[in-house]
């Protein structure tokens, strides 16, 4: 090889080289990038978290809401009984007090959806009921989107909302016993990112 082309070898590589490092430094960027917003959305969870549960403290302390968070999805479970009297799905005035909490903190979070999940313990719907909820599907759908509507109402963007009904298919807890069964007769408001 002459030393004329050696050396356009040699700028050649050398020139590779430095769009491979520009390449390094950019996706190092990116990926820094990355790491800090998926940090800030977290943080973000967290602290919508932290307001609930000082919000709702006396909730927490008398075993009627627990509040979870994992992988990013927040969950504020409230048992039956606070929102709704047996077999009823109009939520109940001290349950709208309690959601009323829970709608303040939800106005600040802007970058989730927000699911209204019902569940039901496995008991089936009985007497007169049966004609306005043949089974737990209907019951648990009423019930979920009666607390959808009342978001919507105290100013929740509905766009954000939906109702999801899961009647006695997804339990908590034994269904054998009256504990259970209180369990999982149950309200969950889950906060998922944004499709």
């Amino acid at each position: 090889m002459k030393s004329g082309e050696l050396g356009k070898s040699i700028v050649d590589l050398r020139q590779r080289v430095g769009t491979l490092e520009n390449d390094k430094a950019r996706l190092t960027q990116e990926l820094a990038d990355a790491n800090k917003a998926r940090e800030e959305k977290v943080r973000e969870v967290s602290s919508t978290y932290d307001q609930l549960v000082a919000k709702m403290k006396g909730e927490i302390d008398k075993g009627q809401v627990t509040i979870s968070e994992l992988r990013g999805k927040l969950t504020v479970n409230m048992v039956e009984a606070i929102l709704f009297d047996s077999g009823k799905a109009e939520i109940k005035q001290e349950g709208l007090v309690v959601l009323g909490k829970v709608i303040e903190i939800l106005k600040t979070v802007n970058d989730k959806a927000i699911r209204i999940e019902g569940h039901t313990d496995n008991k089936p719907v009985v007497g007169p009921l049966t004609q306005r909820y043949p089974t737990n599907w209907e019951l648990s759908a009423a019930r979920a989107i009666n607390v959808a509507r009342y978001l919507q109402k105290q100013g929740i963007e509905p766009a954000v909302l939906s109702a999801a009904a899961f009647g006695e298919f997804r339990s908590v807890a034994d269904n054998a016993t009256p504990e259970g069964r209180a369990k999982n007769r149950r309200i969950e408001i889950v906060l998922v990112p944004k499709d």
